[in-house]
């Protein structure tokens, strides 16, 4: 708990008070509760979270769709007013963690997972892949907006969570998928299995659908071993 600089710290029985100097951009006020801001929030947590999780607290607060197809989604936050916020804070706690952080930050990505996907390909030297790139069919319509595509290869990742287990997803995903090949796009579906050590198995399934549109694959990523690591009745990858 805080208060403003110079009000004294609060004094309350499991309760760790502090000053701090606030201005009207600091702190918001939620069903007549002074909290602290979104932005504000996010430069305090700097200091005990990494690279990988501020990025991903950074998507949520950017995340904004303005697709032809869905509703629109506005951002909590603007990235360049959150950029231009942080600047303003060069003496605060793990600012250079969270400055670091923002360069991989992204509009667009709707969940944690995700952004841990993104981040994973950008590191693995898989071509770049984007936030919700509208596939087009050919007289320009368009008509799906996977969660990052490589637009250059004609290929695109989605990543399937939870809530994708539902039937009634399913039957959405089902015809996701059919809609993906038409166009003439390679998908990769990346579940929570592919992520484990590093990444691996993801960085594997999606390099296979690059080359299979045309990337050359110079490190020879799509020629890793999935030998066991498919849950399919024969192994034979």
């Amino acid at each position: 708990m805080s208060k403003n600089l110079g009000q004294g710290r609060p004094q309350r029985s499991r309760v760790h008070g502090h000053e701090l100097s606030l201005t009207t951009r600091d702190y918001a006020m939620v069903e007549g509760i002074p909290v602290t801001s979104v932005q504000r929030t996010l430069v305090d947590i700097a200091a005990i979270l990494t690279v990988n999780e501020l990025v991903a607290v950074a998507d949520q607060i950017v995340c904004a769709h303005n697709l032809h197809f869905g509703p629109r989604k506005l951002p909590l936050v603007e990235i360049s007013e959150l950029n231009a916020y942080i600047a303003q804070h060069p003496h605060q706690r793990g600012i250079r963690t969270l400055t670091a952080a923002m360069k991989l930050v992204r509009v667009g990505a709707d969940s944690a997972p995700e952004t841990q996907l993104r981040l994973s390909i950008q590191r693995s030297g898989l071509p770049e892949f984007i936030c919700n790139f509208e596939i087009r069919d050919n007289a320009g319509n368009p008509k799906i907006a996977p969660d990052l595509s490589c637009p250059r290869y004609r290929t695109c990742a989605e990543y399937d969570g939870a809530h994708h287990l539902s039937a009634e997803q399913q039957s959405k995903d089902h015809d996701r998928n059919f809609l993906t090949s038409t166009l003439g796009w390679h998908q990769a579906v990346i579940n929570k299995n592919d992520m484990g050590n590093g990444a691996r198995v993801a960085i594997i399934k999606i390099a296979r659908m690059l080359v299979l549109g045309g990337w050359n694959d110079p490190e020879n990523l799509a020629k890793g071993s999935l030998l066991g690591q498919l849950h399919v009745r024969k192994d034979v990858f």
